[in-house]
């Protein structure tokens, strides 16, 4: 049992990676995460540097919200976004992670090459075919 839910556990994660890289893919969803770094914004306000309709933008918003960026607050009739940064740790803890791993495998790689040039040049050398 505790197995059986590890697995969905880990599959609801993999789930919401995916939705926020899903979600970041797009330039204009990239430019709204960076206006909410610098602080809450009105819906309106995100949308006005953007050459397309409040409605095409706010498509953008609905995507970002639907992945755990972004996170949306009624105060009076404004609509307050800001970014969820909890969403933001899973991504920056999945490079890390995906970061250890590769350079481990890139420093193994590295002294296998060390290892296997040290052996070429205390290997006799064959001048009858050329070989240094």
């Amino acid at each position: 049992m505790i197995e059986i839910e590890a697995r969905k556990d880990l599959a609801s994660r993999t789930e919401r990676l995916d939705a926020v890289f899903a979600a970041l893919a797009d330039p204009t969803r990239r430019a709204i995460i960076e206006r909410l770094s610098r602080g809450e914004a009105r819906v309106t306000e995100v949308a006005e540097p953007f050459h397309m309709s409040l409605n095409a933008v706010s498509k953008h918003i609905r995507v970002l919200e639907a992945s755990g960026v972004v996170e949306r607050q009624k105060k009076g009739r404004d609509h307050i976004l800001s970014i969820n940064t909890h969403s933001l740790d899973a991504v920056d803890g999945w490079i890390g992670r995906t970061r250890s791993y590769w350079e481990k495998r890139l420093d193994a790689m590295e002294q296998l090459l060390r290892e296997l040039k040290k052996e070429q040049k205390s290997a006799p050398k064959d001048r009858k075919h050329g070989r240094r």
